[in-house]
């Protein structure tokens, strides 16, 4: 069995700036603080957090949309990939960055309680400027 759940967080950058960091390795890192090595491209693989993340982009919509296909170490072979929409709209104070997280193994809850907010939003946070 699998879950999915949806977060969202405001980035006080445009939405420009969120996607081109995300797909870009050097970006990415300085973004997240976790070693990351990014593609730009539809079907482009990368790895992030020192390779504790990897996956696929399967639909980039330029500055709005970002769908990877995403697993991590912790993933067993059983397990199927789980699949991120990041998706990205401009908001009073920057981007309001809304991810859905699909497929997710069950017991697998660190992500939705706190991964994210903590590896991923509260560092782009710092990042773009509020810290």
């Amino acid at each position: 069995m699998s879950y999915d759940f949806t977060l969202t967080a405001l980035i006080p950058a445009t939405p420009q700036a969120i996607y081109d960091a995300w797909l870009d390795s050097s970006g990415h890192t300085r973004m997240t603080g976790g070693e990351a090595q990014m593609s730009a491209e539809a079907g482009g693989s990368f790895t992030a957090w020192d390779g504790y993340i990897s996956g696929r982009n399967l639909e980039l919509i330029p500055h709005t949309r970002i769908v990877q296909s995403w697993r991590t170490t912790r993933f067993t072979e059983q397990h199927p990939d789980s699949k991120i929409t990041v998706t990205l709209a401009s908001a009073t104070g920057g981007t309001i960055l809304t991810l859905t997280h699909s497929n997710v193994p069950d017991g697998q809850t660190s992500y939705e309680e706190g991964g994210w907010q903590t590896h991923y939003f509260e560092p782009m946070q710092k990042y773009f400027g509020v810290g």
